[in-house]
């Protein structure tokens, strides 16, 4: 597919933000944490005017490049002429995370088997692996209202949220919040292990719980693990292996 750059027309920051935000869709792909086309992941353009890069609606997760990405105001009316629409369910979901949180600079949503399993179980995320002590830390709930597209759940989705980092949408998959592109996609990856590890936990033996002051230790632990660089430190691995594998997302 040819899609025209707007490499030229964009600040560099915001180029760079676009490169990120594209690696992630590309990520996510090879993950196999997508929907076909029915999930997002979105990122605060920087400036004042509170503009959001979103995925254009029709292209595969696995087919989106920097320039691709529609750029969108508060209303969803697009701010760079796009052939592509945006989903509607998709911005609402996403537009009413960044209103809320002038800290999330990037929202991650997905619908993976795994995810959706335990977002439909009453217990929601149980303390029983290394991977749950990461999401219970910084842990949401936000009750299914069917598909997001009505803007009047919006106020209802920003107060489950709060401050939170990790939110199980019930009924329907999981969310994350991060301050970069990097730190949302490095908590889905603990977000969606998570999910696995407890639904196979589940079909074996008797569950042993980990204690609450453990999983209050769990931000120190990823500092020291890091080495003080948060999720920069993997993402910078993981763009290297992505563009071992096809470095189109970049155009």
């Amino acid at each position: 597919m040819n899609i025209a750059s707007v490499r030229e027309v964009v600040s560099a920051e915001e180029w760079q933000l676009r490169v990120d935000l594209a690696a992630c869709y590309r990520l996510a792909a090879l993950y196999g944490w997508t929907d076909l086309l029915a999930t997002h992941i979105s990122a605060r353009v920087p400036g004042p005017e509170h503009h959001m890069l979103i995925n254009p609606y029709g292209l595969m997760f696995d087919e989106v490049t920097a320039s691709s990405l529609v750029k969108v105001d508060a209303t969803c009316n697009k701010v760079i002429d796009s052939p592509f629409r945006v989903n509607p369910a998709g911005f609402v979901i996403h537009s009413a995370v960044h209103e809320a949180r002038p800290d999330a600079g990037c929202v991650m949503h997905t619908h993976t088997r795994a995810g959706c399993a335990v977002a439909a179980q009453n217990c929601g995320v149980l303390p029983i692996s290394q991977q749950s002590t990461f999401v219970l830390a910084s842990l949401a709930y936000h009750d299914y209202e069917g598909v997001a597209f009505r803007s009047e759940e919006r106020p209802r989705l920003q107060k489950d949220l709060g401050s939170a980092n990790f939110m199980v949408l019930r009924n329907h998959g999981l969310l994350t919040v991060g301050r970069t592109v990097a730190d949302a996609f490095v908590c889905m990856n603990a977000f969606e292990n998570c999910c696995r590890i407890q639904l196979d936990a589940q079909a074996g033996g008797e569950l042993i719980p980990i204690d609450e002051e453990v999983i209050a230790g769990t931000a120190e632990a990823f500092r020291v693990q890091s080495a003080g660089q948060g999720s920069a430190f993997i993402w910078t691995a993981l763009i290297r292996k992505l563009d071992r594998i096809d470095p189109s997302y970049t155009t």
